[in-house]
């Protein structure tokens, strides 16, 4: 059955990455799965078609025969049970992948989140100048806290997992604010994932939406 995920036709950030259908399509890359695009704009989400996928009016979503997902780590955590490559085959550490699966997106992105905010949509607010510290010195204690349980792995748990795939992703949202240069392990740990040739396909593939040319060029 054919895989068809929703992506932004023109998405936010340009094509750097950040949109989360970039991490549903390093999965899919992982496990060596093809897949398909399916291209919504902005009014799109809100349309009926598109809410029957994801009541929220998000992307990504993820189609393959009867079944529809929506929700990122719904999505990546699916590709990981049904295709052998990003969950390992023992019991315990099968658990512990799943564990940092959930936090990565419930534990460390909502700090992130909420330093993304503060940056881009509260600067001309008049609180701004005092709440901005308060919320960076909160993604440092995070990352303090991720740092010191990874030292000096390559992988949150030995082998690289869907629990590392989304760590990353959600990291590389740190990279204009500069707080993850203060962490060398993280840096090393996030330019790691980038150098999968798994993740460079699908950086590719979202990037070449927006730039209107083809993945190899």
């Amino acid at each position: 059955m054919t895989i068809t995920i929703t992506a932004f036709e023109r998405s936010p950030d340009g094509g750097k990455g950040l949109a989360r259908d970039t991490r549903v399509r390093w999965a899919l890359e992982e496990v060596d799965q093809p897949y398909q695009v399916r291209l919504v704009s902005f009014r799109a989400l809100k349309e009926p078609a598109h809410l029957a996928r994801n009541p929220f009016g998000q992307i990504p979503t993820y189609e393959e025969g009867d079944l529809v997902l929506f929700e990122t780590g719904a999505i990546v955590f699916h590709i990981a049970e049904r295709h052998a490559g990003l969950l390992p085959n023992d019991a315990n550490a099968r658990a512990r992948a799943i564990t940092w699966l959930f936090a990565a997106l419930n534990t460390v992105e909502p700090v992130i989140l909420e330093l993304a905010t503060a940056r881009l949509h509260e600067r001309d607010k008049p609180w701004s100048e005092q709440r901005l510290p308060l919320v960076e010195e909160r993604v440092r204690g995070r990352l303090g806290q991720l740092s010191a349980r990874l030292g000096g792995a390559d992988w949150l748990d030995d082998a690289f997992s869907a629990g590392d795939l989304l760590m990353v992703s959600v990291l590389l949202r740190l990279r204009p604010s500069g707080l993850l240069d203060e962490f060398p392990n993280l840096a090393s740990y996030v330019a790691r994932g980038e150098a999968r040739a798994a993740y460079k396909r699908a950086f590719a593939a979202q990037l070449a939406i927006n730039t209107g040319t083809s993945p190899t060029g």
